[in-house]
Parts: C-alpha cells; structure tokens; sequence
C-alpha cells in the first residue's frame, strides 16, 4: 500500500495559518521585530505554527521543568513559559547576549520573566551544570546543528521516563535527502542516531523545517 504525502504549497500553509490560533500582539510585535532588525538571521526564529504547538503541547504535558538549547530573540522560550504549569521552571542556554536581550524584553512584556532562567555560554559545557538524574519534562534542541548530537546525549539521560525532546530542523529544507554542508551531514547522523536509540521513541513530524519529538521510554 501506498501514501501520497499532502504537498504543503505555500497557500495550503497560508490556509493553515489562517484556521489556527494568531499569535498575540507580544508574540506578532516579537516577530516583527526579529524580521526588522535581523533580517539576514530573523529565519532562525521558529514558525507560527512551532510556537502554538510548543505552548499546547507544555500545556497538556502539564510540564514544571523544561529545558530549551539555542533561544534566540525568544519566541520558542516565550511559548513553553506560557504553557508551563504552576511553578514551572524554563532553562535556556545560548551563547549570544545580542539576542537574548531581545527574549529577555518580551519574556518580561509578557509576564513570564520569573518563569526563565537565562544561562550564557556553550551549552555542551553548561549542560553538565544540570542535576544528572532523570528529572526534566520537557527539552528543546534548536542550536548549531554540528552540536545536536552532543546536546542529546547530556539531556536525555536528565529526561524522565515519559518526558519529551523536541528537536528542530530535523527535515533541514529537504538537503536529508542529499547531504552536501557540514550542517547536512550533522543532521543526517542525528536522525540516524536518533531512530537508533533505544532510550526513545520517537517520530519527525513534519512541521515547518522538521521537528523531531521523542518520549523518554522508562
């Protein structure tokens, strides 16, 4: 048996986009502002789409502890603040100052600043500064692709059995399929360790660029 994959043509995800929750005015004016003063990097903000489904899917984990790889001017760290449960923690680790300023405005704005916890540096290193035992709900991975799998290694051993990873740009625009860059290649051993790995479960899901969820199995 065969399956015809839907094409997600640029006005079938206009359609998509219309039909599902708008960000509100912090979010869109978060947006904007990424797109006006960065717009040679502003690519790097998550989509519409990953930012509702991030806070939805905090929101129903009812996730209190979640770390986040690679934040940028804020909007995923934004969402899964908004969705955390009562007394929730977010972690976010970056190495850029620049940036973040800019997270730090709108995770104030919108009241979720006391929820996040800002660590600057390489990750790989700061990582190792998290308690070691199964502990974190919730993990999103967006950085430098040569060091996702480095990343994953120091934080699904800190997952608890039935947490969630979330890996972005797993799908890469399509270059899987033939792999040329550095980034290209980074990413294929990712995906191929990933489904290797028997510490998880987990499916591509076809959102945007590609975004990778794994459960923690016990």
């Amino acid at each position: 048996m065969t399956y015809t994959p839907l094409p997600l043509t640029a006005e079938l995800h206009d359609y998509l986009l219309a039909h599902s929750t708008a960000p509100d005015e912090v979010m869109a004016e978060l947006i904007a502002e990424t797109w006006s003063a960065l717009p040679d990097d502003a690519g790097m903000q998550v989509a519409p789409e990953q930012a509702a489904f991030l806070r939805m899917l905090t929101t129903l984990t009812g996730v209190r502890r979640a770390v986040e790889v690679g934040t940028f001017t804020g909007m995923s760290s934004l969402s899964i603040a908004r969705g955390l449960a009562d007394g929730g923690r977010l972690i976010c680790f970056d190495i850029s100052e620049d940036y973040t300023d800019v997270a730090r405005r709108y995770w104030k704005r919108a009241g979720v600043d006391d929820r996040i916890e800002l660590r600057i540096g390489p990750a790989a290193e700061r990582l190792r500064e998290l308690p070691a035992e199964p502990h974190l709900d919730l993990v999103f991975i967006d950085a430098d692709k040569e060091g996702y799998q480095t990343y994953w290694e120091e934080l699904v051993p800190r997952v608890r059995p039935g947490g969630v990873l979330l890996v972005d740009n797993t799908l890469w625009s399509g270059r899987v399929l033939d792999p040329q860059s550095d980034s290209d290649q980074a990413i294929v051993a990712f995906n191929d360790a990933v489904v290797a790995d028997k510490r998880v479960e987990a499916v591509i899901l076809p959102i945007r660029d590609g975004l990778t969820m794994a459960r923690r199995l016990a």
